[in-house]
């Protein structure tokens, strides 16, 4: 049976591997990429084979490069205001995708497991799936890159 934590690292190991595939034409796809791949996997893995040594290593890797994009992005994102939410706009959709993946591979790094991760993992599912829901259904028609 699988347990609420091993079906959230599903669910978001399917939303990272989605957003691989929305990278394919990205002029920055070379970050994108492998930044969703690497989430993606962790979780498959964290599902699969929750003890594996394996794992760590590509969080700690996610979470280097998402918190570098994170950044990056933020900074692009200055000069129009930090806080934007306005999904329309790229670097918001960005700024959020690697924010999704930081607190993502923060989470399968919190060893041993804390009240956070048997919370956070949820919180997170639904944060991302509800936000790109009505972000697909109501605003994707009004993208600006």
């Amino acid at each position: 049976m699988v347990s609420l934590n091993g079906f959230c690292c599903l669910l978001m190991a399917s939303l990272f591997g989605l957003s691989v595939c929305f990278q394919f034409n990205d002029p920055d796809w070379y970050f994108w990429i492998p930044l969703y791949a690497s989430a993606c996997l962790v979780n498959v893995l964290k599902w699969s084979e929750p003890n594996s040594s394996r794992i760590r290593k590509l969080a700690k890797f996610g979470l280097c490069l998402g918190i570098f994009l994170f950044i990056k992005v933020g900074a692009e994102d200055l000069i129009h205001g930090f806080w934007r939410l306005d999904m329309r706009e790229r670097v918001v959709r960005e700024k959020f995708g690697s924010g999704l993946v930081v607190s993502s591979m923060f989470l399968v790094l919190d060893n041993p497991p804390s009240q956070l991760t048997k919370y956070g993992m949820p919180i997170l599912v639904g944060v991302a799936f509800s936000t790109s829901f009505i972000f697909f259904a109501f605003q994707r028609d009004e993208m600006r890159y």
